[in-house]
């Protein structure tokens, strides 16, 4: 397992310099050991504005700024666009990117399938792409995968609603599995995280699995809530805790539940979204993972720039802590080591799970999201915002 933290420069920079140095090409275009052409634009491709707020809300201006940061300028170096859930678009950006003379693509897919052709057409055409967030199966893998450890989001899910659900009066909790679109590879390793905890508790006689679904889309268009009531009618409303996967899932799930009068009970969710802060501070939600998307970004970007220098992606550095580990090409399934067979390495950066207790010195401290954000219309009533506004 690799660590890199913070500055630290590994030696391999150097070798790498005085090999590409060595074999420039008469073009003055000089290969990277990654493959692209150094000096090429960058590009980065958004999935979509109706998954989740964080697409357009933060990581483009996250990736905005840490692009900037080097120096790169916008519509001349490096280029931003948002498919808005069109696969089809997407490719077509790709291709554009490539007749660009892009050197590297941050690519946030659409979805799995489309994701992994985008990468054959870029790789054909000698254009590296980091695969952003999303992770495409069954496809020849990214130079490299970056996104917070997804394995330890559902853990972190678990670590805070375990307590909650033991502690309710209630003998066998009934837990609902409120999982992300079976489109998009995350999905699956959230599930993994929250999903071990919940067999275990199952297997042990304490809790009872009512239901373990995908919602396609991320619940984009509203597929959550039906899904959610549909589970309530069959479990005639004995439903005691949801693990959903992010904060959109939650909210559908609250929507559901509160027309059934059911609750409120312990949920989690993801992406700490204004939504989701809201209705934890209210108590309509138990918690939220924060993923602090400048991290993501300023790995991505760091990646992308290696790739455009001709210099050695292992080698990049972040202000954020991060660790390389592996995820399987094929399967979406981590791995201990970037060195695994069929492996792709995976930039991996630390989420937080963010609660009424620590949403202060979390999500607001970091400046992610602010007070007046959070706390308006009733939620300004609450003891929270009182207490910080």
């Amino acid at each position: 397992m690799w660590k890199r933290n913070a500055r630290i420069w590994i030696a391999l920079v150097a070798v790498f310099g005085l090999i590409a140095a060595a074999c420039g090409n008469d073009s003055g275009d000089e290969p990277s050991p990654s493959g692209g052409a150094a000096g090429g634009s960058i590009w980065v491709l958004l999935p979509d504005s109706a998954t989740s707020p964080r697409w357009e809300g933060e990581d483009r201006p996250a990736l905005k700024a840490a692009l900037e940061a080097e120096g790169l300028v916008e519509g001349d170096d490096f280029t931003i666009v948002n498919a808005e859930g069109d696969a089809a678009t997407q490719q077509s950006q790709a291709e554009q990117a490539i007749a660009d003379g892009a050197a590297a693509i941050i690519l946030a897919s659409v979805d799995t399938a489309s994701g992994a052709t985008i990468i054959d057409t870029a790789n054909a055409e000698g254009v590296e792409v980091i695969e952003y967030d999303r992770f495409n199966t069954e496809g020849p893998g990214g130079i490299a995968y970056v996104s917070f450890d997804n394995v330890q989001v559902g853990r972190t899910m678990a670590d805070v609603l375990t307590p909650l659900i033991d502690a309710l009066p209630v003998d066998k909790p009934g837990v609902v599995m409120l999982n992300g679109g079976e489109e998009d590879n995350n999905s699956f390793l959230f599930r993994q995280g929250y999903f071990e905890t919940v067999d275990a508790k199952v297997k042990a006689g304490e809790w009872t699995l009512v239901a373990d679904q995908h919602v396609p889309g991320w619940g984009a268009n509203g597929e959550g809530q039906g899904i959610m009531e549909g589970i309530l009618v069959d479990a005639n409303n004995k439903v005691d805790a949801v693990f959903a996967a992010n904060d959109n899932l939650a909210q559908q799930a609250i929507n559901a539940l509160q027309a059934a009068g059911v609750g409120p009970i312990p949920i989690s969710g993801q992406d700490a979204s204004i939504a989701g802060m809201q209705n934890i501070l209210l108590g309509l939600q138990s918690m939220s993972v924060y993923k602090p998307v400048p991290a993501e970004a300023d790995v991505a970007v760091a990646i992308a720039m290696a790739v455009r220098n001709g210099e050695d992606v292992t080698a990049i550095t972040s202000d954020f802590d991060f660790e390389v580990i592996g995820i399987d090409r094929q399967t979406g399934e981590a791995l201990d080591s970037p060195d695994a067979e069929g492996a792709v390495p995976y930039y991996a950066t630390v989420p937080i799970g963010v609660t009424a207790d620590n949403m202060a010195d979390t999500v607001i401290a970091d400046g992610f999201l602010t007070i007046e954000e959070i706390c308006a219309g009733d939620v300004a009533d609450t003891d929270f915002c009182k207490a910080n506004a």
